[in-house]
């Protein structure tokens, strides 16, 4: 954002108390050019997404659930955080998933998304997580094959946390030995 002095701050809580909207304007929103951070936080889902704009470019990008993360990518604009697919798999998380897996999962997960993200063929690897893991847990459970649903949900997640989170431990390793 700017270095300017001027920055404006708004905070708009959801009305149905599920969290709130945070704006950051560097300076002033309604001088142009201006820099501007958005974050929206669901406390209730445990998800947030920010978009960021500085300098006319803008990004955007979500943390809480690597699956949201794959539709996000997957759909790109056309994407709803609230959309069909992430309920009945939120749903399916707070009814069928342990506490134990849950945690598991919020502790890898954040790793995977981000080597994920690095790959050159990320692209290709949401497709794939969107349409073998999210479609296949879904239609799962609209047939109420909630074995299955479990069992997909929980192979993928440690499948992909020896694939993408245990190498991107390792480099972070490193890069900390050769730092010190």
């Amino acid at each position: 954002m700017a270095d300017d002095k001027k920055k404006e701050i708004k905070v708009t809580p959801y009305k149905d108390g599920s969290g709130a909207k945070i704006d950051v304007y560097s300076p002033d929103p309604r001088t142009e050019p201006h820099d501007s951070i958005h974050l929206k936080v669901n406390t209730k889902e445990g998800t947030f997404q920010t978009v960021t704009k500085v300098n006319g470019n803008k990004e955007t990008a979500s943390g809480g659930c690597y699956l949201t993360t794959a539709c996000m990518k997957h759909f790109e604009e056309e994407f709803d955080d609230a959309g069909y697919e992430l309920t009945v798999l939120r749903w399916f998380r707070d009814n069928f998933v342990s506490k134990e897996d849950i945690e598991h999962y919020y502790e890898v997960a954040p790793i995977i998304v981000e080597a994920i993200d690095e790959n050159p063929e990320c692209d290709k690897i949401y497709d794939y997580i969107y349409e073998n893991i999210i479609d296949a847990c879904v239609k799962a459970i609209e047939k109420e094959d909630y074995d299955f649903a479990y069992n997909r949900y929980k192979s993928s997640i440690l499948a992909f946390e020896e694939t993408y989170a245990k190498p991107m431990i390792g480099k972070r390793l490193v890069r900390v030995i050769k730092a010190i």
